[in-house]
């Protein structure tokens, strides 16, 4: 990754993040890796841990940014949130997934339970 690209994801997570805390979400933890793999943002609501991964697209981009989750992605995002919940096995809770795009006009979508858990 590019050090332009590593600096928009951050950006990207940083909105993120800013969206969910404003929507009554507690941010747990941030870049959070394990499992080969790496989750965004970690955050509860209601008694719920989510895993969020978070997708920026510019406007060159051909791709949508809920189409650049890959299955391999996917894969990794879950092998990795097993290894949190096991760190955090006190945590007796439902989980779910979240996907949260932001495009080039700055606008956002979550979408829930994305990986159908």
């Amino acid at each position: 990754m590019g050090r332009l690209s590593a600096q928009l994801g951050r950006q990207a997570e940083d909105r993120a993040a800013a969206f969910l805390q404003a929507q009554g979400y507690e941010i747990l933890q941030r870049n959070f890796r394990g499992g080969r793999g790496e989750i965004d943002i970690i955050c509860r609501k209601g008694g719920v841990i989510y895993f969020v991964e978070v997708k920026y697209r510019g406007a060159d981009s051909w791709v949508a940014p809920a189409e650049a989750v890959s299955a391999d992605k996917r894969r990794r995002l879950y092998q990795a949130a097993q290894v949190w919940l096991k760190k955090h096995a006190s945590m007796d809770c439902a989980c779910s997934f979240l996907l949260l795009t932001i495009s080039a006009t700055g606008t956002m979508d979550l979408i829930e339970d994305f990986l159908h858990w």
